[in-house]
């Protein structure tokens, strides 16, 4: 007996989690182009303190941002430990320092919560969901809020 597919259902949904701040947060893979360790990059003058600067990447200039200072933690030292997310947000290509990525996680959308909103501001804003993982709770960054339009001009 064949059972009929419900439009409702929730669908499967697949992150690439990382730490970035001492904290668990989540990116959709469709948004991830590639994952690499991290590489010194060229300074920019009069840069937001999150911007840590450029690197070439196969004949592209990337913006390389610092994602905890950007969240409002305490910005990461970089070594070759850490590793630059390269993501692909409208049509604009930037590279996320983070503390680690941890794993792929495949989700039924029905599992993630909404954030609960207290004070509106730049890092609540960039956050679309929290999914609950036994103790922890992961953090889904939209990266469109996180990085609005106006960055292109800043980095």
């Amino acid at each position: 007996m064949q059972q009929h597919e419900d439009p409702k259902a929730a669908k499967q949904i697949e992150f690439v989690t990382l730490v970035a701040g001492g904290q668990s947060f989540c990116i959709e893979i469709t948004q991830i182009r590639e994952i690499r360790r991290w590489t010194p990059v060229t300074l920019l003058p009069h840069s937001p303190p999150y911007v840590l600067g450029v690197i070439n990447l196969r004949g592209a200039v990337i913006p390389i941002l610092d994602l905890a200072a950007k969240l409002g933690f305490q910005a990461i030292e970089p070594t070759e430990r850490h590793v630059i997310i390269i993501i692909s947000v409208e049509e604009r290509i930037v590279g996320l320092l983070v503390e680690s990525v941890s794993e792929i996680l495949g989700i039924s959308s029905d599992m993630v919560r909404e954030t609960p909103r207290t004070e509106e501001d730049e890092s609540t804003r960039a956050i679309d969901g929290i999914i609950p993982t036994g103790d922890d709770m992961i953090k889904i960054l939209s990266l469109e809020a996180l990085l609005p339009a106006k960055l292109a001009t800043a980095a």
